[in-house]
This record gives C-alpha cells, sequence and structure tokens, in this order.
C-alpha cells in the first residue's frame, strides 16, 4: 500500500484537468467518465493554482478547488473571501490525511492572500469544525398548502399598485444582476454572483451533467415601474382523478422590498392547478409564512446549517461589520492551524469598531470555529456558552457579546457553490 507520504499534494496544471474531473465525480458518485464538453466547461472557469488534487503513482484520488469570493458583513461591508468547493477523497484513499493537507495548503495562501474568511457549503457537519469552520448561517425549506391560504380563489393581482409580468430570461440576465446586488449588499452572509452563475441559470450556458428546462421567470414591478423582486420556479404536472395536484418548486427568489416578496409568493399561490408551492432555500426567519393569510398554510419541511465561516483575519473580520450597541469585549481565540489565534480587544459602537492585540485579560475563551458562527450575528454566545464552546472568564461576558454581535433579523446565504 503507498505510503501518505508518497501521495503528493499540488495544484493541478491544465493537462490535468480531465483526470482531476473525473476524480471529483468519483467522490462525489456520478458517472466517472469527464466528457471533452465537461472539461472544456470547468477549464474554463477554475485557476489551475488554486485548483488543488492529491495524486497517488499520478492517478488524481483527491480534489479540492477555491476561488475568489465576497461576502457581506453585518452592515453591508463586502468582505473578501476564500470560497472552498470540489471537495473530495477517493474511497479507497480515506484517512490518510489528504483533506488535511489540501485545506492547510489552500488555508494558508488565502491567510498570504489577505483574504478575510474562508467560506464553504458543508455536505456532512461533522468535518469542517475541525479545521476551525463555524456555521455562519441556516436555512429552511416550507411547503405551501395553497388551499389553506385561499388566494387560488380570491388573489387579483397585488394590492399595493404593484404588477407581477412573466418574463423571458433574457430579461432576467439583464435586470437579475442589479437586483440581486442590492439585495445581497444588504444581506449579511449573501455572497455575490459572477456572470457565469447569471448565463447557467437562465440557459445562455448549458451544462452536460445539468440538462437544461427552462423554469417559469416571474417579475414584480413596484407603482413606479421598477424591478424589485424576480422569481424563478418550475411545476410538475400530478392529476388525480381528474383534479390538479400540482406542486410549484421555487428555483430561487430575489425581493428587494417586503411588498416585492408578498407579490411574488401571493401569485405563486394564486397559479391555477398548483395546490402547493415549494419555497426552496429560504432564510430561516423568512417572511414568507407571515405573508399568507393564514401563517399555518406554510410549514418548514427542512432546516439546516448552511454557510460556513472560517475566520482567518479577526481584527478585519470585526472592523468591517457594523455594531448595533457599544461596548467592549476581550476575545481569547484558539486556533490550531496557527492563523488567527490570539487575545484582541474589540471596541464597538453604532459609529465604528477597533480591534487589537491585547495582554487585557480574556472576557470570553473560544475557538476560531465559535467566533465564525459568531461573526455574522446568528448564534449566540450565550447559548454557545450553556453548551461549553465559549468559555465565559468574567461573569456577564457572553450576554455583553450577544449584545454587541448579534442582529435583528439572521443572516443568509441564498446560494450554494
Amino acid at each position: 500500500m503507498t505510503g501518505h507520504a508518497d501521495i503528493a499534494v499540488r495544484p493541478i496544471t491544465t493537462d490535468e484537468i480531465a483526470d482531476w474531473s473525473r476524480a471529483l465525480n468519483t467522490g462525489f458518485l456520478r458517472t466517472p467518465e469527464s466528457s471533452p464538453e465537461e472539461v472544456a466547461d470547468r477549464s474554463s472557469y477554475i485557476e489551475p493554482h488554486r485548483t488543488l488534487g492529491a495524486f497517488d503513482d499520478g492517478r488524481c484520488v483527491a480534489t479540492f478547488r477555491s476561488f475568489a469570493q465576497e461576502i457581506t458583513a453585518v452592515g453591508g461591508a463586502a468582505v473578501p473571501a476564500d470560497a472552498i468547493s470540489n471537495v473530495t477523497v477517493t474511497a479507497t484513499h480515506r484517512r490518510r490525511g489528504l483533506l488535511s493537507r489540501m485545506m492547510a495548503m489552500d488555508l494558508a495562501a488565502a491567510k498570504e492572500r489577505g483574504d478575510v474568511v474562508a467560506t464553504l457549503i458543508a455536505a456532512e457537519y461533522p468535518i469542517y469544525g475541525r479545521f476551525g469552520f463555524g456555521p455562519g448561517t441556516w436555512a429552511a425549506q416550507w411547503t405551501v398548502d395553497v388551499k389553506r391560504t385561499g388566494l387560488d380563489r380570491r388573489w387579483a393581482g397585488p394590492g399595493d399598485g404593484g404588477r407581477i409580468d412573466i418574463v423571458e430570461p433574457g430579461f432576467v440576465r439583464k435586470a437579475g444582476p442589479e437586483l440581486f446586488e442590492r439585495v445581497r449588499r444588504a444581506q449579511p452572509g449573501a455572497v455575490d454572483r459572477g456572470e457565469r452563475w447569471w448565463q447557467v441559470h437562465t440557459g445562455a450556458l448549458r451544462l452536460v451533467r445539468s440538462p437544461w428546462s427552462e423554469p417559469f421567470f416571474a417579475v414584480y414591478r413596484s407603482a413606479r415601474g421598477e424591478v424589485e423582486g424576480i422569481v424563478s420556479y418550475r411545476s410538475d404536472d400530478d392529476w388525480q382523478a381528474k383534479q390538479p395536484h400540482n406542486t410549484a418548486s421555487v428555483d430561487w427568489l430575489v425581493a428587494a422590498s417586503p411588498a416585492a416578496e408578498r407579490g411574488l409568493w401571493h401569485y405563486l399561490c394564486s397559479i391555477d392547478w398548483i395546490s402547493q408551492v415549494n419555497s426552496g432555500w429560504r432564510a430561516p426567519d423568512d417572511l414568507l409564512p407571515l405573508l399568507l393569510p393564514d401563517p399555518r398554510a406554510a410549514r418548514i419541511t427542512t432546516q439546516s446549517d448552511w454557510l460556513w465561516v472560517r475566520i482567518l483575519d479577526v481584527v478585519r473580520a470585526l472592523e468591517a461589520r457594523t455594531y448595533a450597541g457599544e461596548g467592549e469585549l476581550v476575545l481569547e481565540v484558539a486556533d490550531a492551524a496557527g492563523l488567527a489565534g490570539g487575545r484582541y480587544l474589540l471596541r464597538a459602537s453604532p459609529e465604528g469598531a477597533s480591534c487589537a492585540v491585547t495582554a487585557r485579560e480574556a472576557d470570553l475563551v473560544l475557538d476560531v470555529a465559535e467566533l465564525g458562527a459568531l461573526w455574522l450575528g446568528d448564534e449566540s454566545a450565550v447559548r454557545l456558552a450553556a453548551l461549553g464552546r465559549v468559555g465565559e472568564q468574567r461573569a456577564g461576558a457572553a450576554l455583553v457579546a450577544d449584545a454587541l454581535l448579534r442582529t435583528s433579523r439572521r443572516a443568509w446565504c441564498p446560494d450554494v457553490f
């Protein structure tokens, strides 16, 4: 058996993209073969110097990729992030430390580049905490019983002077990016969407492994005629005893105002032949249930962790966000990887914040993973202290942390990557 030291972990070359893609497909339990079209598409967007592979006797047996990303901090600042994706280890090579080696290599490079945080969407919960990641946002899916809302019988359009229109994919490619930028700048935890995202989700770019089927696109325009919301959705075709039992499934919904959210959700619940609406992934405190005449018509069918955050620069991360209250807090951050550990004094107020290394005694002791969970304002230091994951060195310090760090609306990342 090949020893661990004999397996090379390194950035791939352009000539190795096909082998790397085969290993990626194998790790994700997909048909291993990568067609020339798939390899060509992957070659168009991956950066080989940020795409790692583990090679055993010349064969790729593990994959890892990162790319530049912006994440919205509390208050709207765009923070540079190291976005991690395409992480696999072939089943024959598990438990050999390959992921640990790839992760260490990538995070060290991200730190050197000046990225403030690293981000990822975890396929499995237990994996990434040991690398300093904490769940910074959560997400939920709702199923709406349309008949219980009554909107299928009495809704005739927005009552606020706005209107709903069906639009073509080309319109979405033109209007969608600007609308999404407005929304993501105000949503802690949201990440940027590049041109490729809009091309893929409107059919301008067809992926080999994801055959394109055009969805319906509906847009909400305000009374002033401005585009304030877009939804992409699909419907099945389920008839039973000559009665429709169809489901409208939302791919994504972007809304810049509560009026746009209300208009689009009410529209979806009013479509003839639709008996239920699946919301797709939404914020865990989404307005959806309370926008309905009967909030009980919407029930949560799935709730899960979503975006995981790994702090790489404590000072810049804490200074990038805003604070509703005023106070001081000394955080002693443990980081086994040696990237962000230390003792830091945070002075925060609504006017701004400063953070610096300090010799003062700590108020709270926590791992960098817990700081990642707290940074976007969604997690509670009091709750983490009750779980034994935050150590309170000064009585009441966890309450002070919550008063400074928590937000009135929950963080949310609309995207998967």
